[in-house]
């Protein structure tokens, strides 16, 4: 019998194979990178720095992946309320700002108040056809312009009116003219009305903590490109040299890479793939002398002039991330090549980021520095632009058509967080299964 192959060790191939594991299938799993974990990667630093690919934490209330999850740690994991923020010319702003807006200058708010309540009068009015539509009918227009429709500019590098609302499910809070008024003008902040209350974070070894007991214990084909993929013979050939032949295929690979890498793939199917739009984020990771940099675990900037849009801070998901007594700080600065192409090396917003840090007071003149690097994600979110809808049902029913299970954030081509992906490769491994009987 045939193996099942999976390709990709991420969050979505760790799905797929455990559950594969789990029926005591045949399986082989690979992945291009000479390491696993994919865009849930940790990385460690000689002097006990460690940074993730990216802000990861577990955010599942599913109750079996929690078990799953606490398992893999032995138990060893933190659960950390949710401290979030916001800056916004000078003003720190706990998240949502929507239902926090104490402090904000009279006039601003005068505006925002007085255009939210336009808004729901009118708001039933209009058609809701993209993310613009969306806020301006939401918030009202004054706090769409001077919040979510700038921030969106500098985190998904395309403007809202080109966004559809797919992704939003319930990340974006639509509060009643009560919660505005009270956060307007009472101190006391407002919090519990955020999709996210707590998360979970191992407590040693970064977010990969999660998934090493099973890397150590698969059989991991590491170091193997995928450059050809016939799904008439049913085989998967790597830059290595190796072939492997499958009974059943499961890819977390980025829909713009294997796309162009099936024999006899239209040339539609070629097009609409290359109309898929995703980010790529440059990471700036500053290790600093002093562990106060902040309380809050994430901010967001809303301010054109300043460089990035989001910046978190990894001690504060776990101390032993950084030596006894410093601080860390990871910075996001996103681009993309349909809308933002990076022109410039990674290293060179080093300077810069630590510029825009001073310059908002998080970090000090006379801070030490005791570690920075800067990091390119290839892929980041998946940008909803107008063209996804269309191109993604192409591409996923040619898929279907072929026989290629598609999994993970970069499979599905969707906004899934970690705890989605692993669900997604798990579905992927069941319906594998299943087509076998």
């Amino acid at each position: 019998m045939l193996p099942i192959v999976v390709l990709g060790t991420g969050m979505a191939g760790f799905g797929a194979a455990r559950h594969l594991a789990s029926e005591r299938v045949p399986f082989e799993i690979y992945d291009k990178s000479p390491y696993y974990g994919g865009h849930t990667r940790t990385y460690t630093h000689p002097g006990g720095w460690i940074f993730d690919d990216g802000p990861h934490v577990s955010l599942t209330k599913d109750d079996r992946v929690k078990e799953i999850f606490a398992n893999a740690v032995d138990g060893a994991y933190e659960e950390i309320p949710a401290r979030l923020n916001n800056y916004w010319h000078g003003h720190w702003i706990t998240h949502p700002a929507q239902v926090n807006l104490h402090g904000l200058p009279v006039d601003d708010l005068v505006k925002i108040i007085g255009q939210f309540v336009d808004a729901q009068q009118t708001g039933s009015e209009r058609e809701i056809r993209t993310y613009e539509d969306y806020c301006r009918v939401a918030y009202g227009d004054a706090f769409a312009e001077m919040f979510p429709l700038t921030y969106g500019l500098k985190y998904h590098t395309t403007s809202a009116d080109n966004m559809t609302t797919d992704w939003l499910g319930s990340r974006m809070y639509r509060p009643s003219l009560e919660e505005v008024l009270r956060g307007a003008l009472s101190p006391e902040p407002i919090t519990e009305v955020h999709y996210v209350t707590s998360f979970r974070y191992p407590r040693y070894g970064g977010f990969m903590s999660y998934m090493r007991p099973w890397a150590e214990s698969a059989s991991l084909r590491l170091g193997h490109e995928l450059v050809r993929l016939d799904p008439t013979r049913r085989q998967a050939h790597f830059a290595s040299g190796v072939v492997a032949a499958y009974s059943q295929i499961i890819s977390s690979v980025p829909l713009p890479d294997i796309i162009p890498m099936i024999d006899g793939v239209p040339d539609d199917i070629v097009e609409a793939a290359r109309t898929l739009a995703a980010t790529k984020v440059v990471m700036v990771n500053l290790g600093i002398g002093r562990d106060d940099l902040a309380t809050d675990q994430i901010t967001y900037f809303y301010d054109e002039d300043i460089i990035f849009p989001r910046i978190s801070y990894p001690h504060l998901l776990s101390p032993n991330v950084v030596p006894l007594g410093s601080g860390s700080i990871q910075v996001e600065v996103y681009f993309s090549d349909k809308y933002k192409p990076l022109v410039d090396s990674p290293e060179s917003f080093i300077e810069p980021v630590i510029h825009d840090l001073t310059r908002v007071g998080i970090l000090r003149e006379d801070d030490e520095i005791m570690f920075r690097e800067a990091r390119l994600a290839p892929y980041g979110n998946i940008i909803f632009d107008l063209d996804r809808t269309a191109a993604i049902a192409a591409v996923h029913g040619y898929l279907r058509d072929i026989r290629v299970l598609y999994c993970g954030r970069y499979g599905d081509w969707d906004h899934s967080w970690t705890d989605a992906s692993f669900l997604s490769g798990e579905r992927a491994a069941i319906a594998a299964i299943d087509a076998e009987r």
